[in-house]
């Protein structure tokens, strides 16, 4: 009989191998965000689907793991230009259900739910009556053609999904039309638009403020759009709701995770952010 851990915060989505020049590496939110949590000092899980091209300890040191078998590892190749990542996409793990979550761990304090290949049933949101639950929704906003060419689509269950969110983390490069921001920003009690080196502009109780992002020189900006969300949802949980100093907060993470190559290194320049208050 398996014994699951106590959870402070509970990851779910696709880890992924993401191909680059010098080979592949881990990636997928639920990557990024878990081991920022773990950096934050909180206690981790996450349920994923990785085949065995993944190797789950090397990358959720310490971290528990329910992992979803899967005869392939959702695989991405990133590039960017001028600002703005483009998207192949190759292989897709399978779906996560209800039914994978362990019932030890629906409880968990704060729940992120972060697809990357709509693998996720938006549905799944209902399970957690008792914890801030946070979405990054870009896997249910990306589609891809035959080729793997991933670009930006419709999401049929915005409406029922985005009022059960405690918050809402996008990136401008999420929205096939950037007029759905209002009508995601009606449906969204806290809604948070990022906007890479521009920072964020943070959207609640009919109020709308822009935090700059502090000034530094990128070498990889890979999972600082997932840092940022996992910083932010953890300091909303321990303000106990404060989406301005949450703000300030996750920008300053997601800034020391740009200014290095690796996720190890990453996770050293946000750890000094924690350190230094």
């Amino acid at each position: 009989m398996t014994v699951y851990p106590e959870v402070d915060y509970l990851a779910i989505g696709h880890a992924s191998l993401d191909l680059t020049p010098s080979g592949s590496v881990p990636g997928g939110t639920v990557t990024y965000a878990a081991r920022v949590a773990q950096a934050l000092g909180l206690r981790v899980a996450v349920v994923t689907s990785v085949a065995s091209d993944l190797d789950l300890e090397s990358a959720f040191p310490g971290i528990a793991v329910e992992n979803v078998a899967t005869a392939t590892t959702t695989t991405f190749e990133n590039t960017y230009a001028d600002g703005r990542r483009q998207q192949k996409i190759f292989t897709v793990a399978s779906l996560i259900q209800r039914k994978h979550v362990p019932p030890a761990w629906i409880r968990a304090p704060i729940v992120h739910l972060g697809p990357i290949a709509n693998e996720i049933d938006p549905s799944m949101i209902n399970l957690f009556s008792n914890s801030i639950v946070g979405l990054t929704p870009q896997g249910w906003l990306r589609r891809w053609d035959e080729s793997g060419q991933v670009a930006s689509s419709e999401w049929p269950e915005a409406n029922d999904t985005l009022p059960m969110a405690a918050a809402v983390i996008l990136s401008k490069e999420d929205l096939n039309d950037p007029s759905v921001l209002q009508v995601y920003r009606e449906r969204a009690r806290l809604l948070v638009l990022t906007e890479q080196a521009g920072g964020c502009t943070v959207h609640c109780r009919g109020e709308s403020r822009h935090f700059p992002a502090p000034p530094v020189i990128e070498v990889n900006p890979t999972g600082s759009g997932d840092s940022f969300a996992a910083a932010y949802f953890i300091r909303l949980y321990q303000t106990r709701g404060n989406p301005w100093d949450s703000a300030e907060f996750a920008n300053r993470v997601a800034a020391a995770s740009v200014t290095q190559e690796t996720i190890e290194d990453k996770i050293v320049a946000i750890s000094k952010v924690v350190d230094s208050g």
